[in-house]
Formats: C-alpha cells, sequence, structure tokens
C-alpha cells in the first residue's frame, strides 16, 4: 500500500491497494475479482494465513484485506458470472477490477439509434473519445462502496480518481452477491 493516504477510509485504502496490485499487472488484463475480509477478524482466527501475507506485524487493527479469487470466466457475461456468487460469512465485502472503453458524456448524443450489444461496443471502440479506464469497485455487506478509476494514458497513481458513486451499476451488482 505504498501509495495508499492513510487519512482514507479503511474500503478506499483497500480500493487503491487494488488498483495498485493491478496497476502492476499492467494494461490489457482480464477482469479480476478479490474478497476483502477484516484484517484484525484474519489475524485472530488464521494466524498462519495473515503471517503469509505479511500481516502478523501491522500494528493497525481496521481496515480489509483483499484475497485474489478465481479467475473470472471471460466466456460468460459478467453480469451473469456474478449473479453466480455467494459468499460465506468471513467475507466482509468483494471488489472487482475490471477494464472497459469509456466514452465523454458530450458522446452519448451521437450514438446512432438502435445500436446495441456488438454493433455499440464496436462503435465505442472506434469513436475518437474514446478512454480506455480500469475501474476498481468495492463493496461491504452493509452497501457502503468505494471505486477508483485510473486513465490509461493518465496511469499515474496521483491520477487517480476515488469516490463511492463513480461506478454506481458495478456497485450494484457486486451488492447483489450478497443478497441472501
Amino acid at each position: 500500500m505504498s501509495n495508499t493516504p492513510m487519512a482514507a477510509s479503511p474500503l478506499t485504502r483497500a480500493v487503491l491497494e487494488i488498483d495498485e496490485y493491478a496497476s502492476g499487472m499492467g494494461w490489457d488484463q482480464p477482469a479480476r475479482l478479490f474478497a476483502l475480509v477484516d484484517t484484525g477478524a484474519l489475524r485472530a482466527q488464521e494466524p498462519a494465513l495473515a503471517a503469509q501475507l505479511g500481516l502478523e506485524s501491522e500494528g493497525e487493527t481496521t481496515g480489509f484485506t483483499p484475497i485474489l479469487q478465481d479467475e473470472v470466466p471471460a466466456s460468460k457475461p459478467l453480469d451473469e458470472f456474478l449473479g453466480t456468487i455467494a459468499w460465506p460469512d468471513a467475507v466482509a465485502g468483494c471488489a472487482l477490477t475490471v477494464e472497459r472503453l469509456m466514452l465523454p458524456p458530450s458522446a452519448e448524443a451521437s450514438v446512432p439509434e438502435g445500436l446495441t450489444g456488438k454493433k455499440l461496443t464496436q462503435w465505442v471502440a472506434e469513436h475518437p473519445d474514446r478512454q480506455e479506464v480500469r475501474m476498481t469497485v468495492a463493496v461491504l455487506r452493509d452497501g457502503t462502496r468505494d471505486s477508483a478509476l485510473r486513465l490509461r494514458e493518465k496511469d499515474s497513481p496521483t491520477e487517480v480518481l476515488t469516490g463511492s458513486e463513480l461506478v454506481p451499476g458495478l456497485a450494484e451488482a457486486l451488492t447483489a452477491t450478497f443478497a441472501e
């Protein structure tokens, strides 16, 4: 967490830690799903695992430890995949990092009528104002959410935008993975 501000909330720190991890992998990466576990509980209940993760000596008692899950299947739409997830009680939250093409709001008016699916994706990919973005979105069981956006053209830890409402649709889909 070398670039993570200590004054940030525990969830924001986890989001920025995941963003930093994804950044280290480079661009053009598949989506990655993380379980978020309470770091203090992890130390108390699984001291060997905490030691393996390098958490045994940290003085901080609040926070979340992201644990990378199995690969997100590229063959299945993300919303369908998220609909198959059920988390055990030990998981306090989850996070997802995914890359997408994004258009500025001003481009919405120029979307040709009736474009959907693959044709819309192709149109966005060919649009001159498109931007590649990496989104990291995290949610807790209680609905708390946070996210980080990193543009490929401004790929620097100091250029990462954070906020709870940056990617509301993805945050809602992740929250639904905790529904009973």
